[in-house]
């Protein structure tokens, strides 16, 4: 097996899309029920979706070099591989050391006293108020089970662990999705797609319960508008039914005055309970979180992501049920954002406050961001509606043409981009965002003025031609300059190059690759693979949530980091043939 070398690379990049590392690196995983993070040194933290952490757990640790692939490190002596069909994993080559049960079910959680642990010959159970979890030792290794009841956990127990090893070894197979592509582009297609297979969820019984938008935001369990339709882009011709079922949650937050939250919780009886007390207790929280299946109620983004999921759901299967069943929530949302259009423009005017994606930033007046979101899901509504209300579609039509001709008026600046948000009778932030390619992805331009916005993100926002930017070529910004008003950004936003004022997002770059193949441009390769070359630099083993040089990385296996798997494969075609 040859090998893309890099004398900077922690992990290597292989000829099969796996990874190879001399050091042992931090493995985060993710199946429908089970996930954690795997030391390969011997140290395992073991949650559950809608239950939360577990258990801690550690064994012997296996020998260098280790290969690393979705779910999956072998190594010397041994490795570790996730079922699929139950929560299960086997520790294949290990010896259990120590197994000690969670005190708390997320940090916000309320201490426990710890229960003893329970032994039955080579067996221990460690039980806490909110989920199970087992372990026992075989001949051949560990095997690990987890369940929100002692009887899904005891069921799991029942997987043969030839069968666990075997649904690992599938899963990988599956997430290798470009086999023909170069090492590195093969390893960022597996990884980027596992991170969209791997958000779909299923509660104890087996039924689909969320598109997960990572490992680090199921404490409470939940999902989002905005992460799940960036996920579901890589999912909607592979696992549709999934994206259905996604539809049907969302709804549950969406309100009659058209309001949505900016995700839905999905927890279990026992996280639920717990999260419940401190949603009534703390008042921060309490402000946030307005009713008790919000996750951050009244999102400006979320609503639209409703519809624009709907829209895309149709025309990747033909099934227009969900516009049917929920039409009038559509119509709700609609009359919602008109309320917004203070000018008569066809432009819903944003309030100022922090709560669409950028939600460390207080965006007010035009979004350029938002506005793509809103002309999209008017054509959702011009396309779809017609059928069930023609008049009613008609209006959207208009409204949406209305919207366009108003764009260039509110936003559009000199250099012949858009600017991020304000209104000129107060303030205009005029720096370039990657999140106003909503504008281009939804048409809410011209083919010709979208082809300049590119190549001026080209020049400014890739850090490889930005030499104003002090740190070289490390990938796309998803803002420059940074943010000119110190006030409107709060934590970790309002440092420069930190956040939403300057990482590379990959989320970004997917969407920023995608709208380059889209218009027939070349230059695609950089935002696929300029992140995933700093993820391999750093030894940060998966999709990461974003990045900067200053300031390190958020987290890692992130749902919607699929977008660059999910452009690469939709426009496999147009790619450069040095990386396809």
């Amino acid at each position: 097996m040859s090998v893309a070398q890099s004398k900077s690379q922690v992990l290597i990049p292989l000829d099969d899309g796996q990874l190879r590392s001399t050091t042992p690196v931090l493995l985060p995983f993710m199946a429908p029920r089970l996930q954690g993070d795997c030391r390969p040194e011997g140290r395992i933290e073991l949650s559950l979706w809608g239950a939360g952490k577990l258990v801690n757990l550690t064994f012997t640790g296996w020998s260098a070099p280790f290969t690393y692939a979705p779910n999956r490190v072998e190594a010397h002596g041994g490795g570790l591989y996730v079922a699929q069909s139950a929560p299960a994993l086997f520790l294949k080559g290990a010896k259990l050391r120590t197994f000690i049960p969670a005190r708390r079910c997320a940090w916000w959680g309320t201490t426990a006293k710890r229960e003893p642990i329970e032994r039955q010959e080579g067996r221990r159970i460690a039980r806490t108020g909110w989920g199970v979890a087992i372990a026992e030792q075989r001949p051949d290794g560990v095997f690990v089970t987890a369940g929100a009841t002692i009887e899904e956990a005891l069921a799991a127990l029942d997987l043969d662990q030839a069968k666990v090893i075997a649904e690992a070894n599938a899963y990988v197979t599956r997430c290798d999705a470009m086999s023909e592509a170069p090492a590195l582009m093969r390893s960022m297609i597996s990884q980027s797609l596992h991170a969209a297979l791997s958000s779909i969820r299923r509660d104890e019984h087996g039924a689909f319960a969320g598109l997960a938008a990572g490992q680090a935001y199921s404490a409470p369990a939940r999902t989002y508008y905005r992460d799940g339709y960036w996920t579901l882009q890589a999912l909607l011709d592979r696992e549709p039914e999934a994206v259905r079922a996604q539809i049907d949650l969302l709804a549950r937050g969406v309100q009659d005055s058209g309001e949505a939250p900016s995700g839905v919780i999905l927890t279990g009886r026992g996280q639920a309970e717990e999260w419940e007390k401190v949603r009534l207790t703390d008042p921060r929280i309490k402000e946030e979180h307005l009713r008790p299946g919000d996750w951050w109620s009244d999102h400006f983004d979320s609503p639209l992501f409703f519809i624009l999921t709907i829209g895309d759901y149709i025309n990747a299967t033909g099934d227009s049920s969900p516009l049917s069943l929920y039409w009038d929530k559509v119509v709700a949302i609609f009359n919602r954002y008109c309320s917004f259009d203070e000018t008569g423009t066809g432009l819903p005017i944003k309030p100022r406050h922090d709560r669409d994606w950028a939600d460390n930033v207080y965006r007010h007046g035009y979004v350029a961001y938002d506005l793509g979101l809103w002309i999209g899901a008017l054509d959702v509504i011009a396309k779809h509606g017609a059928a069930l209300d023609k008049a009613f579609a008609s209006k959207a039509a208009a409204v949406a043409q209305k919207a366009r001709a108003s764009l260039d008026e509110a936003l559009l600046q000199p250099g012949g981009t858009y600017a991020d948000y304000g209104t000129k009778a107060d303030f205009v932030e005029d720096h370039l965002t990657l999140d106003s390619l909503t504008l281009l992805r939804f048409k809410a331009v011209s083919p010709e003025r979208a082809k300049g916005v590119l190549a001026k993100v080209q020049e400014i926002l890739e850090s490889r031609n930005n030499g104003e930017q002090p740190y070289g070529d490390w990938g796309v910004l998803c803002a420059y300059p940074p943010f000119k008003r110190p006030k409107d950004t709060r934590e970790k936003s309002y440092f420069a190059y930190r956040y939403h004022n300057g990482s590379d997002w990959p989320y970004l770059s997917g969407l920023y690759a995608e709208q380059r193949l889209a218009y027939g441009l070349d230059g695609a390769d950089y935002p696929l693979l300029r992140w995933w070359k700093t993820c391999l630099e750093e030894g940060w083993m998966g999709a990461v949530e974003y990045f900067s040089p200053p300031w390190g990385r958020g987290s890692l296996l992130q749902g919607w980091s699929s977008m660059p798997a999910a452009a690469a494969l939709a426009y496999k075609d147009k790619l450069p043939a040095a990386i396809r």
